[in-house]
């Protein structure tokens, strides 16, 4: 997922912003969504989507608490998710020197 957002810690950060990758990748059993080919079974992207979104708009300092926030909607929404990760990347984040990205990942049981 790409968003451009306005997380930071330096001031020009929060009023230009920056471009952000989210990863998202679960693991549940989904052979019952399989089997019935039926959406309400399964983990509805487009919601999980949603959620990043929501969480993307909430200007914070660190993409670790964008991480974790993003992580604690997601296991509010889909209990049944067994395991899953939530990957924000920061691109070209403002260091003294070539950086293509800074990352933070959550994992969560």
């Amino acid at each position: 997922m790409k968003f451009y957002a306005f997380h930071g810690c330096l001031p020009f950060e929060r009023q230009s912003g920056a471009e952000y990758l989210v990863d998202f990748e679960c693991y549940y059993d989904f052979g019952p969504a399989a089997g019935c080919d039926d959406l309400s079974q399964a983990i509805d992207l487009a919601r999980v989507y949603a959620l990043v979104a929501a969480q993307m708009q909430i200007p914070c300092k660190l993409i670790e608490t964008v991480a974790v926030r993003i992580a604690d909607s997601i296991s509010a929404e889909f209990p049944q998710l067994e395991r899953f990760s939530v990957k924000v990347c920061k691109l070209n984040p403002p260091v003294d020197g070539e950086c293509l990205l800074s990352a933070a990942t959550v994992e969560r049981p």
